[in-house]
């Protein structure tokens, strides 16, 4: 087991600054544009591909990190380049962990490399979990997968939202219910591969953030995969399935359901990306505020703007603080006995959206224009708080836990 550091290493320290180079000189100057386009930025996406960023490679490297520190690291430089952007290069990365908490060796070697292409035909995925009538509620799930045993292949049939890179994705991970009657406890995961006749691409919506993200809607009609498929293979799903029923019959505990242990290992990786966004903001707003000039000073010689930094540097440090502890415990094992992977999502999103919207009080008028970056930091913050899992619902797990109550 790795000892918790706040020191980063030599190697780690390398990461960080090629990170924040590549954040400075290709995201960046990037950024205005491509959320005008509201387009995935393929050009950008090519670029981290070509320099070792966009990989397996790579992000298999941060994700074992024995200090845990790999992941978070790598998100907030990337995000304090831009957040829309950043989503672009790592969205893919959900689906890929997806893949790594619930499946078999094979299918980990098989459809990771997918996900990726390579630097001369970059390829994307996406993790469809969230439907239009059931996004914090996963027990609210319609997308139904039926086994036909006489082909060994799985049917799927639904409507799939919110899914970053959906229908544009080589590859998609999508949850759905095999069992309707264990609720929550009865999904699977399943790999739909390029191609796949039935699945196609939704509404893609136009965002007030993250805009140089595609997000969309993913529609599975009649869509056949082969039983290879089915993440974690059937075998290993009806031992499951068995166990839950059993465990329902006798009123026993919770089981973890495939989406949630997704979502579980990604919420302190979210909080980096929204400690990136909060640090970015704030940088502009200390910079500002100290050559800003108004009655023949700097504004940051007057309390107001002062202490305003000086709320915000802190609450960027303690949120960055939650997601190193929670990304520690999650790599060495150790259980999150009173939610702290929900603490550090819950905090470092609140204090992004804080700290932006503090950036842009600062700036005053010059904050409200496109002319500078901390109103589009500002929109791009709002998402933290509501995509894999709300404000509201991480301030439930995190109750649930201390108590062990099931309040609702």
């Amino acid at each position: 087991m790795a000892e918790f550091t706040m020191e980063l290493n030599d190697e780690q320290k390398e990461v960080r600054d090629w990170l924040h180079g590549f954040a400075a000189d290709v995201i960046r100057p990037a950024a205005a544009e491509w959320d005008e386009r509201e387009e995935t930025p393929w050009p950008v996406i090519q670029e981290a591909a070509k320099v070792g960023i966009y990989s397996l490679d790579f992000y298999a490297q941060q994700y074992f990190d024995a200090s845990g520190l790999g992941i978070p690291v790598a998100m907030e430089e990337l995000f304090w380049g831009d957040a829309g952007i950043a989503l672009s290069i790592v969205g893919t990365g959900l689906a890929a962990v997806g893949v790594l908490a619930n499946g078999t060796e094979e299918q980990i070697g098989t459809w990771i490399p997918q996900m990726y292409g390579d630097a001369n035909d970059v390829k994307v995925a996406a993790f469809c979990s969230s439907e239009p009538d059931a996004g914090s509620d996963v027990s609210s799930m319609r997308t139904r997968a039926v086994y036909d045993e006489a082909k060994d292949e799985w049917v799927l049939n639904g409507t799939k939202t919110w899914a970053t890179n959906g229908g544009i994705a080589n590859v998609h991970v999508v949850v759905a219910v095999v069992d309707p009657d264990l609720g929550s406890k009865g999904h699977a995961s399943f790999i739909i591969p390029p191609g796949t006749p039935g699945c196609s691409q939704g509404q893609k919506f136009k965002k007030h953030g993250i805009r140089a993200s595609h997000t969309a809607e993913v529609i599975l009609d009649d869509v056949r995969v082969p039983g290879s498929c089915l993440l974690g293979g059937k075998e290993k799903l009806d031992e499951r399935l068995a166990r839950a029923r059993e465990k329902a019959r006798k009123g026993g505990e919770r089981v973890k359901n495939a989406a949630m242990a997704t979502f579980e290992a990604s919420r302190p990786a979210v909080g980096a990306m929204a400690v990136g966004t909060a640090r970015a903001a704030y940088e502009v707003a200390l910079e500002y505020a100290t050559t800003r000039e108004q009655f023949g000073r700097p504004i940051i010689a007057n309390q107001g703007v002062a202490f305003q930094l000086a709320d915000m540097r802190t609450q960027i440090d303690a949120a960055r603080l939650l997601v190193w502890r929670a990304s520690w415990m999650a790599i060495n094992g150790k259980p999150f006995t009173a939610a702290e992977g929900s603490m550090s999502k819950l905090f470092a999103s609140e204090t992004a959206k804080k700290v932006t919207a503090q950036a842009i009080q600062i700036l005053g008028g010059n904050g409200y224009t496109r002319e500078y970056p901390v109103e589009r930091m500002h929109r791009d913050a709002a998402i933290y708080t509501i995509f894999e899992g709300t404000s509201e619902i991480q301030r439930l797990v995190i109750a649930r836990t201390l108590s062990g109550m099931p309040i609702r």
